[in-house]
């Protein structure tokens, strides 16, 4: 990967810091507001449904983005785009690895700072999947 299209790591960060406040919005809207007209009618969902409702929001969120374009909203506004390591477009299984393997890579924080380390500023996660995340300048 050439210097130009190797995103900087303020770049990354920026990205990353505006997809948790989008993520936060969308699971707002698309569960915690669900959630309360739901437990106001007299149905709730507990424990693992309720879990299992959140995986299944964020992986058609992040996998749909990612198959139709490349990017969410953040990766746009940072002008950042996920492609393959080879770099054409994800494939589905790819997209679908790439947000399985981001679950244990974010939460433990290990896939997140794997990029300071990484010599193409690759988290742990797209090393995983075989993707990558370049800058469109």
């Amino acid at each position: 990967m050439t210097e130009k299209t190797r995103p900087t790591l303020r770049r990354l960060a920026a990205s990353l810091l505006y997809e948790f406040l989008v993520i936060f919005s969308l699971l707002m809207v698309g569960f915690w507001i669900p959630q309360t007209i739901l437990t106001g009618a007299g149905v709730a969902m507990h424990g693992r449904l309720m879990i299992l409702h959140i995986f299944a929001l964020l992986m058609v969120y992040f996998v749909w983005f990612w198959l139709n374009g490349g990017q969410t909203l953040p990766m746009r506004t940072w002008r950042l785009r996920v492609i393959s390591a080879d770099g054409y477009r994800l494939r589905p299984a790819q997209a679908l690895l790439r947000y399985l393997a981001a679950w244990p890579s974010v939460i433990s924080l290990v896939g997140i700072l794997w990029v300071f380390v990484d010599r193409d500023r690759r988290f742990l996660h797209d090393r995983i999947a075989g993707t990558r995340i370049v800058a469109i300048d």
